[in-house]
């Protein structure tokens, strides 16, 4: 009956999208020769019944291609900005081709300023179309209508995740029947879902049992049973799913990538390996910094005036960091503690009230004037205005013995400021808070995020309560 459901869920989509990609074209024409917007004549141009013929060509040629961005497979658990860039990709496509067509076909008369409008239209109406789709079938699947029966095979932390995700997200329609697993005693529940047979149980259940589909979630010690299971799953017809229990090799999405036929998983993907990212980010960095320098320089200038006249010793500090790909710098900063030696700077990280801290010092570091100097790190290429904050070689090599994932932060450059820095964990906080900050920020790093944490450090990150 599920099955039957989608089917005819599909046929409604495929239908509603071909009404509304001849409904946007329409309304394109109209906008462009018809509409308040341009002079209501019909001199100059192709008249309606010549551009309508195209639709008995658009038509289909966008449902195909909708269909080849996956638009019509079964999506419960994809995001809407995820749907919306295959129908932005779709559309693209559509309209190149269309215009290569009429290119082709040597139609000058056929206005290309009006299918630019069409798709823009049809993108934004394909995707309210979508969005009112997609609220329609959340309502009735919270109702219990159009639900999808799972059963898992193997109970592991894979199992568990799965379990509270669909929990979490009733709009999904999934409904968890029960986990088989051969170690885990009968009636062991995890937030309603009980386990209720063992593994070689399985054929029973798919024989005597109506599911939607089956879920191989093994633990990871026990694959070897993985392709006994995938084939009888298989054989049976129903729909399977595999999700790999590697949460604690990977801790967040890996990136897959295909190397001529074999799947490869990237351990950790970081967008920064791309060089086109690298090199947009440090275009960034190179203007930021500059004006950064230009802007910040009378606070700079009243800066190096309060800490010459206050206390003895030279106006910048510099302090050896470990870098990108572990490479060591120097960072340089306005010196805020009395001269030490350099016993006495390995002490450890500055506490609340430190005694070594001058009175100029402490201003300087609770409004972070004491960082401005790292602007010329960031202009020379030793930083980013973005990034982990950098650490002393002795707490690294002491971390990374005792942090699990410590060293990835060194896969992107240091910066001045950071997703752990505007959320709090600076100064003498949890070390290991601040490298899960990091590596989410690694691994999710966009140039939009870079943004977020600059507002971000406008907003609150200057003045910090851990800064001292």
């Amino acid at each position: 009956m599920i099955k039957d459901n989608q089917t005819h869920l599909n046929r409604v989509h495929v239908v509603v999208d071909g009404l509304l990609v001849a409904g946007s074209y329409l309304l394109s024409y109209y906008i462009k020769f018809e509409s308040f917007i341009t002079e209501k004549s019909t001199a100059g141009h192709l008249p309606l019944a010549t551009y309508a013929a195209a639709l008995y060509f658009l038509v289909p040629g966008y449902l195909m291609l909708y269909y080849l961005v996956n638009l019509y497979t079964s999506r419960r658990a994809l995001r809407m900005w995820n749907e919306f860039v295959d129908i932005v990709q779709a559309n693209t496509m559509g309209a190149v081709g269309f215009t290569v067509i009429l290119f082709m076909l040597k139609q000058k008369d056929f206005s290309r300023s009006m299918i630019f409008i069409f798709y823009f239209v049809n993108i934004f109406l394909t995707t309210l179309g979508h969005g009112m789709l997609r609220r329609f079938l959340r309502y009735i699947r919270k109702k219990g209508y159009n639900i999808k029966h799972i059963l898992l095979v193997g109970y592991s932390r894979a199992a568990e995740a799965y379990i509270s995700r669909i929990l979490e997200n009733p709009q999904w329609g999934y409904e968890v029947a029960g986990i088989l697993d051969d170690f885990v005693p009968l009636e062991t529940s995890y937030h309603g879902v009980k386990v209720v047979g063992k593994i070689n149980q399985l054929g029973d259940y798919l024989e005597n049992q109506n599911y939607d589909e089956i879920t191989i979630t093994l633990p990871l010690d026990d694959y070897d049973r993985l392709e006994e299971l995938v084939a009888q799953c298989e054989k049976s017809g129903v729909h399977t799913k595999f999700i790999p229990d590697y949460s604690s090799l990977f801790p967040s999405n890996p990136y897959t990538e295909d190397v001529q036929g074999i799947p490869v998983i990237n351990i950790r993907y970081v967008p920064l390996t791309n060089s086109f990212n690298r090199f947009a980010k440090r275009l960034v960095d190179i203007i930021g910094s500059l004006l950064a320098i230009i802007i910040f320089s009378p606070i700079m200038i009243a800066a190096a005036i309060a800490v010459k006249t206050t206390s003895k010793g030279p106006l910048i500090y510099k302090q050896e960091r470990i870098g990108l790909n572990g490479a060591p710098f120097m960072m340089y900063k306005f010196r805020t503690m009395m001269v030490q030696s350099e016993a006495e700077e390995k002490k450890g990280w500055t506490t609340r009230n430190d005694p070594r801290v001058t009175k100029v010092g402490a201003v300087l570091r609770k409004l972070s004037i004491d960082e401005m100097p790292q602007f010329f790190n960031v202009l020379v290429g030793k930083m980013s205005l973005v990034g982990p904050r950098p650490e002393r070689p002795q707490f690294v090599e002491k971390f990374k013995e005792q942090i699990p994932r410590y060293m990835v932060k060194h896969q992107v450059r240091p910066g001045i400021t950071g997703w752990a820095q505007i959320n709090g964990y600076r100064g003498d906080t949890s070390i290991r808070k601040r490298i899960d900050y990091d590596i989410y920020y690694i691994e999710n790093w966009s140039m939009f995020f870079d943004f977020k944490i600059l507002v971000g450090t406008l907003r609150h990150g200057f003045v910090n309560k851990n800064a001292y």
